[in-house]
């Protein structure tokens, strides 16, 4: 049997960290290839909470992997892979950010309460959803992604792992080298901070609510006007 087909034959997703691990280091390449889809989710959204643009939160995924890679036997299973995997996207970013400008520590971050804004688990799609409903998710969808971005980076980071990543406390705070204290304030705070915000925006919103423009409006003008047509 060739390496492609005895590859083929293992069910990687019932391997856990550990095992998945050995294989690759035992030249199993297809193995890398399963952690990065087991931890795509996880490191983008760690790296999105340092940097905003596209382009750089990909160089900076495929720089963690390849760093990983290349590094891998120093995995002792501690910590889940996605979470080492994670410090490793984190430090990447990090370093992209030192070259552009200087940084502050996030332990050191100021954690005072006016502070701007937000976020909160993304909504997923309805079963069997109308066309207007999924529009409306997406435009959901864009408002928290805009909250997202506008909170400061310490409270982000700790918001995206707990509440859209799902990490636990102790694995959040081994992420991102924090006390689990710490973890939990400044969750706290982002909650806060992402209901005055989410607030604010609704409020200034409120003119445009139950709007019924465009096509769905011209179509009811046109089934109104067709009934009138036929009365007596």
């Amino acid at each position: 049997m060739n390496g492609k087909s005895a590859s083929a034959a293992v069910d990687y997703a019932a391997l856990d960290d550990a095992a998945l691990v050995a294989r690759v280091l035992a030249g199993d390449r297809e193995g890398f290839r399963q952690i990065t889809q087991r931890c795509n989710q996880r490191l983008y959204r760690v790296v999105r909470g340092v940097l905003r643009d596209e382009a750089d939160i990909e160089d900076v995924l495929q720089e963690a992997y390849v760093h990983g890679y290349q590094h891998l036997a120093r995995f002792r299973g501690e910590a889940s892979l996605a979470t080492w995997l994670g410090r490793i996207a984190l430090n990447e970013a990090y370093g992209r950010l030192r070259r552009r400008r200087a940084t502050v520590d996030i332990d050191d971050m100021d954690l005072t309460e006016d502070v701007v804004s937000n976020v909160v688990a993304f909504p997923g799609p309805g079963a069997g959803e109308d066309p207007l409903a999924s529009a409306e998710r997406s435009q959901l969808r864009r408002l928290l992604e805009r909250a997202i971005d506008a909170l400061p980076e310490g409270f982000r980071l700790v918001y995206l792992l707990r509440e859209v990543e799902g990490c636990s406390v102790e694995e959040t705070a081994r992420t991102l080298s924090l006390r689990e204290e710490t973890v939990k304030t400044r969750l706290h705070r982002a909650r806060k901070q992402l209901r005055a915000a989410l607030a604010e925006q609704i409020c200034a919103a409120s003119g445009d609510a139950f709007s019924f423009m465009g096509e769905r409006c011209a179509r009811i003008t046109a089934e109104v006007m067709a009934r009138i047509g036929r009365l007596p």
